[in-house]
């Protein structure tokens, strides 16, 4: 062991013991029980406030998060690319209070474009609409993404909108297709959530407009008269979405799907279906986030699928981070052992 390896013991000592009671709680308790408190912890301030100053909470992470410059995220990006994979970059922040801040963010994310330009980089962007203002005023939210989507085709070059808590959706969906149907922005592209019961219904709409879709299962605590309270009901919802938006008719609109998704079971269940239909593998992506499932991540792309990896960036990472342990609660074990690989 070596000299400074007692002292990052005893410095991550609170994050240890936290963990080790959480995940005897997911026994206790289940993992429902939490999944709902990490979301609760993604939200608040004085959790942020704590884990944010830990270094080693910053050493973890780090695992999941590309840096906190975009030089970081552009370097990522190459080894991602060169490893036949492709990305989207997320510059991290939401449910920001303050529009210089949205103004900020805003002006991070304009200045992607040209790095990727000049990089030659193979990426696209992501950005969620209550970073760029949405919680504030939706027109700040929408003058925010006009923006970007104006400064993304000077480039040849896309945005897709994250979708947020299921409050935001009918907002988010109406930003969307106000830039894309009355103002021709054709370069904007948007998520759909499979737990949320409205999903089947925003599906069929999308198809018929040929839309530029992520699909994922969703990660927010939300109530069961909006979402489904199982996963297997998730689950199911998600191959009957990812099998609607793939049909002859999907494709012919025009609609391309990326399935956002690091199960095993809906990855099979998409690759089944694809076989079964003939349908070519650039007809669709599957998408993960960085940091997770790297095996299965160059699996897929020796099988000569499209893999895309969500990379994220910047100094606000604590909510994504705990978002993501919020998604698998187990991950809190190999937080720990993989802190202690090092």
């Amino acid at each position: 062991m070596s000299q400074n390896k007692p002292r990052r013991l005893w410095s991550s000592l609170p994050i240890i013991l936290g963990a080790i009671l959480l995940t005897f709680l997911i026994y206790q308790y289940g993992e429902k029980w939490l999944r709902n408190i990490l979301i609760y912890l993604s939200h608040a301030t004085w959790a942020r406030d704590l884990i944010s100053t830990l270094p080693v909470a910053k050493q973890v992470a780090g695992r999941f998060v590309a840096g906190e410059t975009a030089e970081d995220a552009m370097s990522t990006t190459q080894t991602l690319n060169q490893q036949g994979r492709l990305v989207t970059l997320d510059y991290l922040g939401e449910s920001v209070s303050d529009s210089a801040e949205a103004i900020a963010s805003k002006d991070e994310i304009l200045s992607l474009f040209k790095k990727i330009h000049d990089t030659g980089v193979q990426a696209n962007v992501s950005i969620k609409l209550t970073q760029l203002g949405l919680k504030i005023n939706k027109e700040l939210a929408l003058d925010n993404l006009r923006q970007i989507l104006t400064e993304a085709r000077k480039y040849n070059n896309k945005v897709r909108i994250d979708m947020e808590e299921s409050q935001t959706v009918d907002a988010t969906l109406d930003i969307y297709r106000t830039l894309r149907d009355q103002e021709g922005f054709n370069n904007v592209g948007v998520v759909i959530q499979s737990y949320l019961y409205r999903s089947e219904k925003d599906v069929c709409q999308l198809v018929n407009e040929g839309a530029w879709v992520r699909l994922c299962k969703g990660a927010y605590a939300e109530p069961p008269e909006v979402a489904f309270p199982n996963k297997a009901d998730t689950d199911a919802n998600y191959i009957k979405l990812l099998q609607m938006m793939l049909t002859e008719e999907a494709r012919k609109n025009g609609m391309y799907i990326g399935l956002a998704t690091h199960d095993e079971n809906m990855i099979q269940a998409a690759i089944q279906y694809v076989r079964e239909h003939n349908i070519p593998p650039e007809a669709f992506e599957f998408q993960m986030l960085y940091g997770i499932r790297r095996e299965l991540q160059e699996k897929l792309v020796q099988e000569g699928y499209q893999v895309r990896i969500y990379v994220p960036y910047g100094t606000a990472w604590y909510p994504y981070f705990v978002r993501r342990l919020a998604e698998r609660p187990a991950n809190l074990w190999f937080f720990i052992s993989n802190f202690f690989r090092s």
